[in-house]
């Protein structure tokens, strides 16, 4: 069992909740904890300490508590009678849902770029590619996951829907507790450091079709690695 002791993680968490205001609501706080999934810092088995983070966010224990159910009902958060908060495993079953929500959501926003699609707003793709290749280089492979995380979220956002965008950031915060089930975070990134350049290309030379058929065959492979890694894991 892991636990949110980790100096680092917390002082980024308390750097984050100085952007926000006392009357921030328990919405505003899951954003947080959220994030944190997202970004890889709080991998499963991880429990998260009420009176701890009551005094790093600022808030009152209702308001983390709405926040724990938020969290919660999205998957992300499990409570365990006489034990507490935990970040829990994600079953296989879980992951082949989550992959065919993202394949339906994220080819479907590919494809409706046909005839629409203004290069400026690509800017924040490019900047995750040139991210994840800048932590490729450096060996980090956590922030190459991290940055892949941001592409999709990003490529989502070019529909312009919020609900598109709301539901993106819990499936792909969800998916991130897979990340941890593979042994080699190397071996899981790196093919799609080059993927995520291609993807990018297709985009900017208007080849909408084509790239919404590569993020088919991408995120298939994706899903078939994880699956493997969380099955090997489970009794």
């Amino acid at each position: 069992m892991t636990t949110t002791d980790d100096p680092a993680w917390l002082r980024a968490l308390a750097h984050e909740v100085r952007l926000f205001d006392r009357s921030s609501t328990a919405e505003r706080v899951a954003d947080v904890l959220r994030s944190r999934i997202t970004e890889g810092e709080l991998p499963p088995g991880s429990r998260l300490s009420e009176e701890q983070l009551v005094s790093v966010l600022s808030v009152s224990r209702n308001t983390l508590r709405e926040a724990f159910r938020l969290l919660t009902h999205e998957g992300l958060l499990v409570h365990q009678m006489h034990r507490g908060v935990f970040v829990p495993e994600l079953a296989a079953d879980d992951l082949v849902d989550l992959y065919r929500l993202r394949c339906m959501i994220e080819c479907d926003v590919v494809r409706s770029l046909e005839g629409n699609l203004d290069m400026a707003r690509l800017r924040p793709l490019h900047d995750d590619v040139a991210a994840g290749e800048s932590a490729a280089q450096r060996g980090d492979w956590v922030a190459v996951g991290t940055a892949n995380m941001r592409f999709h979220q990003h490529l989502v956002e070019l529909a312009g829907s919020r609900r598109m965008n709301e539901v993106t950031a819990r499936l792909l915060a969800e998916l991130r507790l897979a990340f941890h089930a593979v042994a080699s975070a190397q071996r899981l990134h790196e093919p799609y450091v080059n993927r995520n350049r291609g993807l990018l290309g297709l985009l900017v030379t208007g080849e909408v079709e084509r790239a919404a058929k590569e993020l088919e065959e991408y995120l298939h492979d994706s899903r078939a690695e994880l699956l493997d890694a969380v099955r090997s894991r489970q009794p």
